[in-house]
Parts: structure tokens; sequence; C-alpha cells
């Protein structure tokens, strides 16, 4: 961790030696309506990025307002009023600072700004030197009826992915998991224990006390350190407003979906005083059974393994999808003196009753794949201190992260007497971050570096079905294992002259794993994991540069280079995963393993030998141009990311004769003569991670927006990503897979008066063809299915169930015995299944779809309003690759929300 030592002893020497000076100004303007009428009472609040209230005002009886004293920088300024749209802009504040105008009608140059594109700083989108999707509370409201990560939709350059009812990820430009990282408020949200292809807490955070999610698109290494190699996701909290006398405010929101019969509500709460702030957001929601389209499910156990619809043996609501989630936030601003601001912040959230659905009879058709006690405590302490002497800002963050769950998993296609086994994990994560900040020469130079140290609990034990006896185990991650990293980053942003935007940024990162054979329990005498570590670094950078040579056009392009040091997750993993049963390079030490040469159970050995994981590397590139007018907003743009000594999962390949040996303690059942061996939890080759090859991802993203009438609008929105292995030109093996083509036609109504609208539109996807090995024989994906698999689930999940008859005989478990619903019997299913084969995927690839919808909202008064959407009109069966469940099918739904 040198560079973080670097990084603390320079902001040690800088502190004690600068004094509170400096000059300052006031920002003052006014608020409008239609540009003539003065809007009074409005409430004006400036915020510092990320999410600092710096102060807030009212306006009088003519729509003047005053704010100050500020020290120069960027800040958002917000301006909210009863009876119109919030409206946020990005305000420069130097020496001196000229009156603004703010009107709160629709802007005759549509502004979106982003607080986190630059780290410390407050742009406008338009002007940005990086691509930055910023989805608003507004279109939190009315994406987000489950969970959080379907804000990702109708979202140039990214897509949703879900696992689960309860767990989902976001695809940034094709890649997902633990390629993309999340912050919450500039804190790192993500940490090493995270999986590849999802974000197992993302969904547990709450959308209802979020401001905005916030999507850089494109490597943000260089910014936000590991893991951003595809980009990274922001949470920004609500703010708390200040007031010149005390003052609560608040809103109250219902919201009920028919496809799930989910039910929820949502109480927000701000207080204000001359220099204090706070948000109080609670939240529940109870989510049950869903219906998707058609009523059928496409990936069902008996459709899989029996080749029959899943309604001929479950009705229209899947089983095993209903969850409860519940929560808070507690944030408050104070302002002790001036220039000086403490923020704190603290989350609560949890999910209960959620299943990994695809490990049940939405795939492998197992009797136990439990999501139990998800839950989520994140906290924050924020200083800011403004003029510090020579530095306009020095900021220091100190957090904690906790993320814990218990996995109760029983294998084998249903097998009741396999083992129970208990996998509870908790991750606690401390964090110290912090950056000084200074405007010189028309220069934005910020400095700044952070340290996580990171600690595991994962105990691990089976409980035998039969007797009820425990025994230790091997959890999926070594339990106690360690893992800290951090980095050092120099930021600038540059604009010599109006029309051109320049920034740059340049950091180094480090990180360490270890995992001790002294912390693990003795079975049989012996440890269940040996001695494991590892210590990496790598420099990052990032160039970019916006240059609008005319007023209604912006041209940009990045150069970036990511980075992702290797987790927890990739270095210790044995275990059930999304994509199978996997293990670590460590626990197959000596027993000549090498690396398949895919993740099928074809795969050959690459004569490669299994060793400890490597950091991988990218390099991108995206280029593009904006256009905004009073008509017309359009970005358009293209990217190609070259991802250097990838991790992907490959099939692990054994020396003939493994089968009888262990895995971390899990016996190998079978094995293909090309070495390829196999597990009873999984009917896929065992995996094991490698740095596989160089592979290329490349894209196209569009955007628009047409203002056809002071009332009409057309809005489109387009994806296009292509991934290739740069040696086989195949679908690299990413876990999640590559999204397919996608977009989305919508046309909006708003009344005159601005007091109702109503909006149709169209979602369409082209079909996946490019599909992996991974995918292939992924149960979320291509859901391969073998002679043994399906005899393992006629003989368990399906008789267990009482799918099956025991046939002539009344005795289980023949070659009599019969499918009910078809009379058939397993020799015949396998022979209709598999046409004589040994394996097959259910799918070669994932189907296109278009969906219709139609939504709309309206206001009553001042304070009430409803949103409603009709989605999904045509009942489409569709869902997204690596989704282990189908999207909803027709369903309605309604947000009531009161403001006061």
């Amino acid at each position: 961790m040198h560079g973080v030592r670097v990084f603390a002893v320079i902001f040690l020497l800088l502190a004690p030696a600068i004094s509170l000076s400096g000059q300052t100004t006031h920002l003052s303007g006014e608020v409008k309506a239609h540009g003539r009428a003065a809007v009074p009472n409005a409430l004006v609040t400036l915020i510092a990025a990320p999410q600092t209230t710096i102060g807030s005002t009212k306006t009088n009886a003519a729509g003047e307002f005053d704010l100050g004293p500020i020290a120069p920088g960027s800040y958002e300024l917000r301006v909210q009023a009863a009876g119109f749209t919030d409206v946020r802009l990005a305000v420069e504040v130097g020496s001196s600072a000229k009156p603004l105008m703010v009107d709160m009608d629709i802007a005759t140059k549509p502004s979106e700004i982003t607080v986190t594109g630059e780290r410390g700083s407050v742009e406008e989108t338009y002007t940005a030197t990086q691509q930055v999707n910023v989805i608003s509370a507004q279109e939190l409201a009315i994406r987000s009826k489950a969970v959080l990560a379907q804000a990702a939709q109708e979202e140039e350059g990214v897509a949703l992915q879900r696992t689960s009812p309860t767990v989902s990820g976001i695809y940034i430009r094709g890649l997902t998991g633990n390629r993309v990282n999340v912050f919450v408020d500039g804190v790192r949200y993500s940490n090493s224990a995270q999986r590849g292809g999802i974000n197992t807490f993302f969904n547990v955070n709450q959308a209802s006390g979020l401001d905005a999610v916030e999507l850089i698109r494109g490597a943000s290494s260089a910014q936000y350190g590991s893991d951003g190699i595809g980009g990274t996701v922001h949470l920004v909290s609500t703010p708390p407003a200040f007031s010149d006398t005390p003052m609560w405010s608040g809103k109250y929101s219902l919201i009920g979906t028919s496809a799930d019969a989910s039910a929820g509500s949502n109480l927000l709460l701000n207080y204000g005083r001359k220099k204090f702030g706070a948000v109080l957001n609670l939240d529940g929601l109870k989510v049950n059974r869903l219906r998707p389209g058609g009523g059928v499910d496409s990936h069902s156990a008996f459709t899989r393994f029996f080749g029959l619809p899943s309604d001929m043996f479950i009705d229209s609501r899947l089983p095993d999808t209903a969850f409860t989630q519940y929560g808070g936030s507690f944030r408050a601003v104070w302002t002790p003196q001036e220039h000086t601001h403490l923020s704190t912040n603290y989350s609560r959230s949890q999910q209960d009753g959620g299943r990994r659905y695809d490990q049940l009879l939405g795939g492998d058709g197992n009797l136990i794949a439990d999501l139990r006690n998800m839950m989520t405590d994140v906290f924050y302490a924020r200083l800011d201190r403004f003029r510090l002497g020579a530095i306009d800002r020095a900021t220091v963050t100190y957090s904690y992260n906790a993320q814990r769950e218990e996995r109760v998993n029983q294998g084998g296609n249903g097998n009741p007497l396999a083992a129970i086994t208990h996998e509870p994990e908790r991750m606690r994560v401390h964090g110290l971050q912090g950056f000084v900040d200074k405007i010189v020469g028309g220069h934005d130079v910020l400095f700044g570096g952070e340290y996580y140290n990171e600690r595991i609990a994962a105990p691990s034990w089976a409980e035998d079905p039969v007797t009820h006896v425990y025994t230790i185990r091997r959890g999926r991650v070594p339990d106690k294992a360690m893992y800290r990293s951090g980095g050092v980053y120099l930021q600038d942003v540059y604009s010599p002259v109006k029309q051109v935007t320049l920034s740059g940024s340049l950091r180094y990162s480090r990180a360490s794993y270890e995992s001790r054979q002294s912390d693990s329990p003795l079975v049989n005498g012996n440890p269940l994991w040996p001695n494991d570590s590892l210590d990496v670094g790598g420099w990052t950078y990032r160039v970019g540069a916006m240059y609008a040579p005319i007023e209604p056009v912006a041209l940009f392009a990045n150069v970036g280079r990511g980075f992702r040091a290797p987790h927890i997750t990739d270095l210790g993993t044995l275990g059930l995963t999304g994509s199978g049963f996997e293990v670590a390079a460590a626990d197959v030490a000596g027993m000549g393993a090498t690396i398949g040469s895919s993740a099928s159970r074809t795969a050959t050995s690459s004569g490669l030998p299994v060793v400890q994981l490597l950091p991988e590397f990218s390099q991108s590139y995206d280029f593009g141009v904006r256009t905004r007018s009073k008509y017309f907003t359009m970005s358009f743009s293209g990217f190609i990311n070259d991802i250097n000594d990838s991790i992907t999962k490959q099939a692990l390949i054994l020396p003939q004769g493994a089968v009888g040996q262990t895995l971390g303690g899990t016996p190998i059942t079978a094995q293909d003569p090309t070495g390829t061996v196999f597990v009873a939890a999984s009917s896929s080759p065992v995996l094991v991670r490698a740095n596989w090859d160089d592979a290329r991802i490349w894209g196209l993203e569009q955007r628009s927006d047409v203002r056809v009438t002071s009332n009409w609008t057309i809005g489109t929105v387009f994806t296009y990503i292509h991934a290739a292995d740069e040696r086989t030109g195949q679908a690299p093996n990413f876990e999640g897979g590559t999204p397919a083509p996608d977009g989305y036609l919508k046309i909006r109504y708003t009344a005159t008066n601005g007091r109702w609208w109503v909006e149709p539109y169209i979602h369409a996807a082209d079909r996946q063809e490019r599909l992996s090995s991974l995918d292939i024989e992924d149960r979320r994906t291509g859901a391969t299915r073998s002679l043994s698999s399906i005899q393992n689930f006629f003989r368990r999940g399906a008789t267990v169930r009482g799918y099956v008859s025991p046939g002539p005989n009344g005795t289980f478990g023949n070659a009599d015995d019969v499918l009910i619903a078809t009379g058939e019997t397993l020799a015949q299913i396998q022979t209709r299944v598999l046409g004589g084969a040994t394996s097959g995927a259910l799918y070669d690839h994932v189907p296109g779809y278009v969906t219709f919808n139609l939504r709309g909202g309206f206001r009553v008064g001042e304070r009430h309003s409803v949103i409603a959407e009709f989605e999904n009109i045509g009942d489409r069966n569709y869902r997204g690759i690596s989704w282990g469940v189908d999207a909803p099918g027709r369903s309605f739904t309604a947000r009531y929300t009161v403001t006061f």
C-alpha cells in the first residue's frame, strides 16, 4: 500500500500548515416562470459534489435569492417550487459571480448535470468529456418497481442483469459484476467478495432514498480504482436542505404492481435549519409470486429436462419468487462554522425470503436455494473544509460498509438426501479517503487517495437431512480472508476557452489478499484450505476532450486504461456459483490441473497449468457527438474496449482417475474422457478462473429527443455491443455474457398546463446468437442438460414433488417409473429431449422480442401526483442474457405521491 502511505504523508503535511483565508463571493439571481413572472418562496439550495449541502435560502416576493459567502468551485444549484419540476444547474463560482436567471418552465436548452463524472466536480453532461447517464429521482420512481437495478432500463450503453427476483446487476458497455464498481456518495460500495456476473447487494439499496443514479460509461479506474473496466455506478443520496427558519417537508408514496402482486410504501422527511439539514427515508416493499409473459417459464426445470412447458406442472405465478424488502436511511449535514461542513450518512436495508429461483424449479430443479438475511449497513462521515489557505477544498471521509447473507443450498437436481449446505458470509469494510482541490489558472486540480481494509467472516457447515448431524465444511471463500486495496490519484479539468474542456486523471492502485491456513478448522486432522496470498498493483490513466465548434454541437473523445485486481471471489471461490461449481487455484495445487479450452463439457486441455491469477487491464477508446437545442437533443458515440489477460471461467481438466478425489471436501462424481470433471452440486463441468486470452468489446450508443411541438416529443434509445475473444473470434467467457442489440421508441404528449402526460413506448431487443461456451452451459441462458442430469431430476426433484409415479411395480427408482403428465418413462424422455445425444443445450441463442407499453401521470393540485404504467401489453415472454427469471408479463403499476 505504498501509494496510500504517500497520500497520507502529503495530506498530513499540508493540513496543519494552512489556515482559513482566501476570497469568497456571493451567488445571487432570480427565479421566474415563463421567463417573466417571479416565483416567490422557491427553495434554492447549493450543493457540492458529492452531495454536501453548502447552503439554502428561499426567494423573496420578487423571486430573488442570495447565497454566500461561497468559496470558488463547481456546484449544483437546485431550485424547488410548488407546482414545478425541480431545476438542477451546474454553476461555476469564481472570485465574482454574475446574477443567475432560473426559469422553472421547460428550458429552451435542456440541461442535465452530473456530480460524479469528475471527482469533486459538478458539470453538465452536454459539455462533459465522458459519457454519463443520469437517472433522476423521477425516472427511478417510474422504472424501479421491484428492484433498484431496473433503473438501467431505457438507457443507452447499459442494460439490466437479473439473476433472481432479488439479485441483479447493471451492464455497462457489455460488462457487469466485478468489472463495474459501485459507489454511494463517493464511497466505495463494491467489495472483494462481489461475484463476477452480478452485484449481490445492489438491490438492497432503496431507490426511494436516492436523488439520482449516475452511470459512467467507459474505463473509470483512473478516477475510481479497481473494477472500473466497464464503468462505474454511482448511487447519489437525496441531499438535505437548510432553511433560514426551522422547516419540515417531505413526501409519502404508495406503489402497487400486478405482475408480482407487490405493494409498498415510502416516507421521506426533510428537516432544515440555518446551518443544519437532515433527511430520513423509510421504505418497505412486499413482492409476491411473479407471473411471467404468457404465464410460462422459458427455462423451467420441466422445460430444460423434460422438454415440456411449465404450465403443465405449475400455475402461471412462479413459486419461490416472492420476497420482502425494508429499510431506512438517515443523512445529515451540519455547518459548525463558515466553510466547514460535516456530513454523515447511515443506511440499513434488508431482504427476507429471497431464493435463487434459477437453482430451483426455474433451472436446476433443486429443493433448497435460499438467500437468507441479506442485509447492508453503510455509514460514512465526511468533513469538508473550503478556503483552507492555498487550498480551495479539503475533504476527508471515513466509511464503514457491512454486507451479510446466508446461502442455504441442497443440490443434486432435487436430491432430498443431499447435504444441506449453509454458507453465511459477512464482509466488513473500513475505508478512509480524502482529496484536496485547487483552482488555478483555469485548471481545477484535485489530488486524493483512499484505503479500504476488508475482512470476511465465512464459516460453513453441512446438515445431513436424515440424521440432522452438522459437519464443518469449506465455505465459498476462506473464512477470515483479508483484502486491502487503495490508491492515489491526480485529476485535472481545464477549460482554456468556453468551447473547449480538457480533463485527465492518473492513478496508482494496489491490492493485496491473504487467507491463512491457521484460520481453517481441522477436518480429519487436515485444514480445509492452504495459505494463499497475492499482492498486485498497476497504473491507470484517462485523457478526455470536449470541443464545441458551434453552439448546438459538442464533440468529445476519451482514451483510458482500466484495471481490475483479482478479488477474494476470484482467488478463493470454491462451491456453487451462478455459472456452476467452481474451484480456486490453491484448491487444486498438486493435482496436475490444467485449464480447459472452453467452459463446456467438451473442453480439452490447453496444456496450461492452473496458476494464481494476475490483474486484468483494459485499453479503451470512445468518441462521439452531442447536440442540444430547443427542439432537438442527441448523443451518438462509439467505443472500443480491449481487455488484456482477461479473467474468465474455463473448465477444469484433471488427469484421468479423478473420480472419488475431493475438491475442498466436495467429491468428484464423474469425469469425461477429455478430463473435465463434475460434482453432484451442478450438471455443468467444474470451472476454474484463469487469465485467458485477450478480448475486444466495441459498440455504438445513441439517444435522441425531438420536440415536435410544444406538447409532443419523440425519443429513441439504441445500443449495439459486440464482444470477441481476440484469438478465436468467438464470444469470450465473461460471466454474464453480452446483451443483445436493444432499443426504445417513445412518444410523449404533455398537456399545455403541464398537469398530465401520457407516453406510449416500444422496447425491442434483437436475437443474441453470440453465446460463449460459458453461456451455453449456464442454466440461466443455454441451460445445457445431459442424460445424467435428466435422470437426476426425474428420479429426484420431480419424484419428490409428486410428478412421477412408481409405475406397474409400485417401487420408485426403476425403469418403469413414469412421468404422470405424459405417461413416459425416463428412457423415453431422454430420447425425446436429446435425440440420442449425451448432452445438449435447451437454447443456443437468446430470442429477440418486442413489447408495447403505455404510461402516464397527472397532478392534482400542487401536492398530489399519480404515475401509472401498463407494461408488456402483448404479454410477451422474454428474458435477457444470464437472467435467472423471465421478465414480468402483462402488468399494471400505479404510484401515488403526496408532498408536504
